[in-house]
């Protein structure tokens, strides 16, 4: 798989980078059959991207925004990525747009997972944007190394969707969209800052096995190629 290297000077260069590239790839889904759909992630990472992407003009109203993967946790947690997505990213021009998201107030995470499976599907298929960041274990979306379905996950076969996971890297039980859901984004960006993390990325680009650093399921057999975003 293809992997190109978008090297900015510092983080803010890189969020306002990587949301011209990314609004350009909506505006381009919404001409072409009138919607436009973005997966992002969660973490400290992407706020400045997120601020930097909500102000850009869009027909925000035929954008659906979801996430990667979320927490099973409520969106007033702090530790929500639905929460963290709705102070920085549905905000100025952005709060036109619709929000899909994975955690549902279910008996557990499986009923929560089936009922993001069932909206999500309605949203089609492949997403036009897929933003992933990625830990410093190598873990990306919720693939966890150690994690209770990360074979499962990271597993084509796997039909899209959103399943659980957890691992003792992880906190609370975790939901996360699989791997074939997301692979074959219209733009698949993997979105890192700093020295350690392009460090790490280069330990995943190494031979090694895939359980070990889960990002190495994007960077060896996602379908789209894998443009990687970095700041020192």
């Amino acid at each position: 798989m293809s992997t190109t290297l978008h090297t900015f000077e510092n983080g803010t260069a890189l969020a306002e980078g990587l949301a011209d590239a990314v609004s350009a790839k909506l505006a381009a889904a919404i001409e072409a059959r009138g919607a436009a759909s973005i997966a992002v992630s969660g973490g400290s990472t992407p706020k400045a991207f997120f601020q930097a992407l909500s102000r850009r003009e869009l027909d925000w109203t035929k954008v659906t925004v979801t996430l990667v993967d979320e927490r099973f946790v409520p969106p007033e947690n702090e530790r929500s990525n639905h929460g963290l997505v709705a102070a920085n990213l549905l905000q100025n021009k952005a709060t036109a747009a619709k929000f899909l998201p994975l955690y549902h107030a279910a008996a557990t995470a499986e009923d929560a997972a089936v009922k993001a499976s069932r909206s999500a599907a309605a949203v089609g298929a492949p997403f036009d944007v897929v933003v992933l960041g990625m830990g410093t274990d190598g873990h990306t979306a919720s693939f966890f190394p150690g994690g209770t379905r990360l074979k499962e996950a990271i597993d084509p076969a796997t039909p899209r969707g959103v399943i659980t996971m957890e691992a003792d890297g992880a906190g609370e039980p975790r939901l996360t969209f699989t791997f074939s859901s997301l692979e074959d984004a219209g733009l698949l960006v993997l979105h890192i800052e700093g020295d350690g993390k392009k460090e790490v990325l280069a330990r995943a680009e190494a031979s090694g096995d895939e359980a070990e650093m889960p990002i190495r399921a994007m960077l060896r057999r996602a379908t789209s190629p894998l443009q990687i975003y970095w700041a020192p």
